[in-house]
């Protein structure tokens, strides 16, 4: 892969980064998902925008809080540089994480019931992030150590390997699975448990080949996170199974 220009185009002399306009596009294509499907769900399409207008915001926070506090001998001191996500800077568990704590809360003031709500929102989750991951490609960020695999990318004058590509094949392919499980779900809180355990499975072994990494002192945070999260979401998915294949009989 060519080395790429990280800004799409200059507006009344400030710099658009494509890095802005990729995670944008995700976003609006995400609601968009989310939209349509609402209804499935027994969800007001309606709802979900007012859910988007106060998650996405909050997610964003949460992201960049999340990796900044990771980075804090680099930004501590220096607010304009903490809020500057320009040139990227998002972790995507810290947006997660917020996101849908603002969505938990909002689901009991609204009277919506959390796990049908995640159960949609998820599918649009995992593309969105296939799609945002390509603004780490535009910003030669996210990249793994040197190999010489035909589809390796150059950073730095080094043949590299794209772990942001591996991420946005896996979750784009994670997207259509979710979606296809949705259409004939078993239980609530189904298609967000499989979501938390398949990309976290992903995250996990792709996290080891990036150079990049958030760490937790000598641990690479985020496969910490997510191993702690595949453990959970695997045991939680198993009883719920379990639960739901034995609904109704009277002996087991």
């Amino acid at each position: 892969m060519p080395t790429p220009n990280p800004i799409a185009f200059t507006a009344f002399g400030i710099k658009i980064m494509w890095y802005g306009v990729i995670i944008a596009a995700a976003m609006v294509i995400a609601v968009l998902i989310v939209y349509r499907r609402a209804p499935l769900h027994k969800i007001s399409s309606e709802r979900t925008l007012d859910f988007v207008l106060i998650t996405v915001p909050l997610g964003v926070i949460g992201a960049r809080l999340y990796y900044v506090l990771f980075n804090w001998d680099f930004y501590a001191g220096d607010f304009y540089k903490m809020i500057n996500i320009r040139n990227g800077g998002l972790a995507i568990h810290g947006g997660l994480i917020l996101g849908f704590l603002a969505a938990a809360i909002l689901c009991r003031l609204w009277d919506v019931r959390p796990l049908n709500l995640l159960d949609l929102t998820v599918p649009a989750v995992a593309l969105a992030q296939s799609i945002g991951r390509w603004g780490n490609y535009f910003n030669q960020e996210a990249h793994g150590g040197p190999t010489d695999l035909p589809w390796a990318i150059s950073v730095n004058g080094q043949m590299v390997h794209p772990t942001f590509l591996y991420e946005s094949i896996w979750c784009f392919l994670l997207f259509f699975l979710l979606i296809y499980i949705d259409n004939n779900r078993k239980f609530e809180g189904q298609i967000f448990l499989l979501y938390g355990i398949l990309y976290s499975f992903e995250r996990f072994l792709v996290e080891g080949l990036r150079t990049d990494s958030l760490m937790l002192g000598p641990l690479r945070q985020a496969q910490v996170f997510s191993a702690a999260v595949f453990l959970v979401f695997l045991i939680i998915y198993i009883y719920m199974r379990r639960k739901y294949r034995y609904k109704d009989r009277i002996f087991y």
